[in-house]
């Protein structure tokens, strides 16, 4: 049923109800986001009756389109048993299995609901089995709101991380290391300096939080000899690239194993779920049969492992020719994209992996955050809001990526690259 109300009005009294108007940051844009009334496939529709071509995708969640028949088909049959109920179910030890099956560094899984939550659980485990206090991470990945990992870098090329948001502790983020992504050197010299004190390193092995950075060759191999020098772990956020490179993720799709990987996103299906996985005598850890505790009541809930479930399937059935089509697409569509930069003498960079890709409003090739920043914000911000007149929703930040799904048409692909030859001309 449509909204009595416009996106403007729906936004002056949300912005009364909730802080800024939106219950994720992400979601906010000038003069004000338009409100969703419905998505099916490749397309949202809002309530001022407008249809856009997606390729947010619900910041990389939807591989198959919205409102997935399969998806909704399991929805559904799960809701007439129930929504949750506090005891196991069959279905996450089936779960479980899929996943075990397909990641490679996975023995053991254990749910939880939100990508966070995953990292948030994945450093505390990582902490308990080693017994030391340090955390390594890099300027650019984000691995969710919380304490230990929400610091940004101070002074220096190696440094101890400082509260990135009011509320958190210093002495909380000084067990927090922040370094440059890609940058090989540095990491060897801070581990050098760390010595017996890490824990665990973690790291969006392709950033996708910063739009698409890619590592370099030799980065993630060197993550994992890192590691293994220091008797620390590795961890994969694979929030965003778990299911999405790969059936097998970044670790299949690189070559690299770490000691666990963060899940999210894509693994759910549009419903909320994550997961931390790994080796069994990590993940053996986790309390009721280990020291560190994690819990939560919605956690395994029969209707996103439903949808999980029927998401993995999918994937599994689909995997010989829906990456491989995937990536086709997306190369396409960003040679396409790249063509009419060109003929318009704009010098962007438009980095891809897989079915991800952000074009950067910077003449300076995007290899770590600081070249990310070097960014035309205005520019794209203008570019964003003229592709939203001509029916194309990008995510609405620079920093932010854009995903391509199988359900994104031929038609699709050939209304984007008109759309922004049209914002080019306004630009």
């Amino acid at each position: 049923m449509a909204s009595k109300l416009s996106s403007s009005a729906l936004f002056k009294k949300a912005s009364g109800l909730i802080p800024g108007g939106v219950n994720s940051p992400v979601r906010s844009f000038k003069p004000y986001p338009f409100f969703t009334e419905y998505a099916k496939g490749s397309k949202l529709h809002d309530v001022d009756g407008n249809k856009y071509v997606d390729y947010c995708m619900a910041y990389g969640a939807i591989i198959f389109g919205h409102s997935h028949p399969p998806v909704l088909e399991a929805v559904k049959k799960q809701l007439e048993s129930g929504t949750v109920y506090g005891t196991p179910t069959e279905a996450e030890v089936d779960l479980a299995q899929l996943i075990t099956d397909h990641v490679p560094c996975a023995d053991m899984v254990r749910l939880a609901n939100t990508g966070a939550e995953a990292t948030m659980h994945a450093i505390r485990l990582a902490r308990g089995f080693t017994g030391k206090p340090k955390l390594l991470k890099f300027e650019g990945c984000y691995h969710g709101a919380h304490d230990s990992v929400l610091v940004k870098a101070g002074s220096g090329a190696t440094t101890f991380g400082v509260p990135n948001s009011l509320g958190i502790p210093e002495n909380t983020a000084k067990n927090t290391v922040v370094l440059p992504y890609n940058d090989i050197e540095t990491l060897k010299q801070t581990a050098e300096d760390l010595g017996d004190d890490l824990a665990a390193i973690i790291v969006e092995p392709a950033i996708g939080n910063m739009g698409v950075i890619l590592p370099s060759e030799a980065f993630l191999t060197e993550l994992k000899r890192t590691a293994e020098k220091c008797r620390a772990l590795l961890i994969f956020d694979e929030v965003i690239t778990g299911f999405r490179l790969a059936l097998g993720g970044a670790e299949e799709y690189y070559g690299v194993r770490p000691d666990i990987v963060t899940l999210g996103k894509v693994l759910g299906g549009g419903f909320p779920i994550s997961a931390v996985v790994g080796k069994k005598k990590v993940m053996e850890s986790f309390s009721p049969i280990g020291g560190v505790y994690e819990a939560g009541t919605f956690s395994g809930n029969p209707i996103s492992v439903s949808a999980a479930i029927a998401t993995l399937s999918e994937l599994e059935k689909q995997r010989s020719r829906l990456y491989n089509n995937l990536e086709g697409s997306t190369s396409k569509l960003v040679k396409n994209l790249r063509e009419l930069f060109t003929d318009k003498n704009l010098q962007v960079q438009i980095n891809q992996v897989a079915s991800m890709f952000t074009i950067f409003f910077t003449n300076t090739y995007v290899t770590d955050s600081k070249k990310a920043l070097t960014s035309d914000k205005t520019k794209f911000n203008s570019f964003h809001q003229s592709l939203l007149r001509k029916g194309v929703f990008f995510p609405p930040s620079q920093f932010e990526t854009c995903f391509v799904s199988s359900a994104h048409t031929e038609e699709d692909l050939e209304h984007t690259v008109e759309a922004v030859a049209s914002a080019l001309n306004e630009l």
